[in-house]
């Protein structure tokens, strides 16, 4: 499962000199509801960062929210059921908190929510015993007994029967579960049943590797491969990215210059990032004033 990862400061005493090396990790997007803003480092002689989505922006959080009810509500109309392969480490939360607000304020049908994933109603859990981690808005509804993660037509499927039966049914209904790419898990089996009826919907709400089932979905690809058999996409595929857990250009960029101003950054190593998103981000940080931005290669060495 891929999500928002630590970001690593190491210290090193080279010989008397002090250096200080700060590793984004998959840098965490600001304002995103739930977890708190990523927290600045200061005294960084190297920046190693992520660049996953250098070059791309994601909408705001009311795009993102307006885009995911009109999902539900064109699909709920097709008398269709809403697959969303879900990363069951934060981005699930996410989604479920997002139906929830949207649930609250009367802009969903009223449609059963299914989270099918035995390691998401784990992390559910962690998540409920540290509001010590929570942005305002999420720590306000627990202090007002309110749990982000529950509201009416919400169901948590652990047992495998259960999700059998889900998987088999016809009925409309929204269903979050892992894997995130689409490459392992009970996610897969839902697709099998869902993808070659055009009533359905596949939500894509995180970034997909190449070679990936998910990215073929990405791709619209007419056929895709579903344990190993080729199968009709007739199914609806609609990507949000707004969801993803990694920060985007700004954000990538707004970080890189909050860290050079709490100490003296000239060197950033950019990592973790197809060719032309890496290529974007150290373009912008080069007119930023960034005197040294690098994309190594493999193996290759970088002097701090």
């Amino acid at each position: 499962e891929r999500t928002r990862a630590a970001c690593a400061t190491c210290h090193v005493d080279d010989v008397g000199a002090a250096r200080r090396i700060v590793f984004t990790g998959d840098l965490g997007r600001r304002g995103m509801p739930i977890l708190r803003d990523p927290e600045i480092p200061g005294g960084a002689n190297l920046l190693i960062s992520e660049s996953t989505y250098g070059g791309r922006e994601h909408p705001d959080i009311e795009q993102m929210e307006e885009a995911l009810a009109r999902v539900v509500n064109e699909t709920f109309d097709r008398g269709g059921k809403l697959i969303i392969p879900s990363f069951a480490l934060e981005r699930a939360q996410e989604v479920i908190f997002a139906l929830k607000r949207l649930k609250r304020a009367g802009r969903l049908p009223r449609v059963p929510v299914y989270v099918d994933s035995p390691l998401t109603i784990r992390l559910t859990e962690v998540f409920r015993r540290h509001p010590d981690c929570f942005d305002p808005q999420a720590k306000e509804l627990l202090d007002q007994g309110d749990s982000p993660f529950d509201f009416p037509d919400l169901h948590y499927i652990e047992a495998v029967e259960d999700s059998k039966a889900l998987s088999n049914s016809n009925d409309p209904a929204i269903v979050i579960s892992a894997s995130g790419m689409c490459e392992s898990g009970r996610v897969v089996h839902h697709l099998r049943a869902a993808i070659e009826n055009d009533a359905n919907t596949v939500l894509i709400v995180g970034w997909q590797a190449q070679h990936t089932l998910g990215r073929r979905l990405v791709e619209q690809r007419r056929r895709v491969p579903i344990f190993g058999v080729e199968r009709d996409r007739n199914a609806r595929v609609v990507v949000l990215n707004g969801f993803s857990a990694h920060a985007d250009h700004s954000d990538l960029v707004d970080f890189a210059l909050a860290v050079r101003e709490r100490g003296q950054l000239r060197r950033v190593a950019l990592v973790h990032g197809e060719s032309p998103a890496t290529a974007a981000l150290r373009a912008a940080l080069e007119e930023h004033g960034f005197p040294d931005v690098r994309i190594p290669e493999r193996g290759e060495r970088v002097q701090v």
